[in-house]
């Protein structure tokens, strides 16, 4: 009776997350998952089950091998350039400087910014003839260029909004674990002769590397969620050359209503991502804790 009352009390305990595991987690990933496997229907023509010919049309889709390579590149730019940058940057806003408070303020304000807020004075910025970064140009006589305009720079300028905003938001995990390591390491590799670098590389860094696996692979979901300001700066153009994979599937899901497609690419990018999480924590978490 005493075991009866103790596993209804632990299910009463664990039902208000499991309802809304269930209702915002479990239910739709299963959804989506059965979506994927039927052809799209209209009013003359109903679904019918296709298996996985949703996913083959998808491979064989010109469009969505380009949009999936846009975002590998995405990625590839944006998280080691956002992490790096978060990292020197909490270096210094952790250091003994003057105005520190002010610096530390100053790095994290682009990460309270709504992104459609951070896309519109980057919009401003880009605008052609008297946009910020053409004015500057125009002052050493570098020619006018459409920065969003443009196949070959367009993912570019999208990659630097987004690392302007990211690692802003990435420097306060690495600035609270540096505020973490007890200053007598320090005071012990002065009194070993060891440089500011040795001291970064051999102390500081091992010991951050928890913090950079948990930025790591939120900064590997970022490369996928975000996707607000590609509605203000570019919509996925020109020629698709900026469309990330999100912005695909909304495109597909509401644009052309296509929702089969939709959910075999949301299948897709799940799969994707959890394989690429789990092999950073198989690969990391051991280096990374000293096990």
């Amino acid at each position: 009776m005493a075991r009866r009352r103790q596993a209804v009390h632990g299910w009463l305990l664990l039902s208000p997350a499991l309802i809304m595991l269930s209702t915002f987690a479990f239910y739709p990933s299963v959804a989506t998952v059965w979506t994927s496997l039927w052809s799209r229907g209209t009013r003359r023509n109903p679904s019918e089950f296709v298996g996985l010919e949703n996913y083959q049309r998808l491979l064989d889709d010109p469009t969505f091998r380009e949009v999936a390579w846009n975002n590998l590149l995405y990625a590839g730019v944006t998280i080691p350039v956002s992490i790096v940058l978060a990292l020197v940057m909490a270096l210094w806003a952790n250091a003994k400087i003057p105005a520190r408070g002010f610096v530390r303020t100053a790095y994290f304000t682009p990460t309270m910014l709504p992104m459609i807020a951070a896309a519109n004075i980057w919009l401003f910025f880009y605008t052609p003839g008297f946009g910020v970064l053409d004015t500057i140009g125009g002052l050493f006589g570098a020619p006018s260029v459409n920065w969003l305009g443009q196949p070959e720079t367009a993912l570019w300028a999208i990659c630097a909004v987004t690392i302007w905003k990211e690692a802003g938001f990435f420097m306060v995990f690495y600035l609270a674990a540096l505020q973490t390591i007890p200053e007598d390491l320090r005071e012990a590799a002065q009194i070993e002769g060891a440089s500011r670098w040795t001291y970064l590389r051999r102390i500081v860094l091992p010991l951050l590397m928890p913090t950079t696996l948990f930025v790591l692979v939120n900064a590997l979901i970022n490369s996928v969620k975000l996707i607000d300001h590609l509605f203000i700066l570019t919509k996925g153009g020109p020629s698709d050359s900026s469309k990330l994979i999100l912005y695909y599937i909304w495109e597909s899901a509401f644009a052309f209503f296509d929702a089969p497609s939709a959910a075999a690419m949301t299948v897709l990018v799940l799969i994707v991502l959890g394989v690429g999480a789990a092999v950073q924590f198989r690969m990391l978490d051991r280096r990374t804790h000293y096990r």
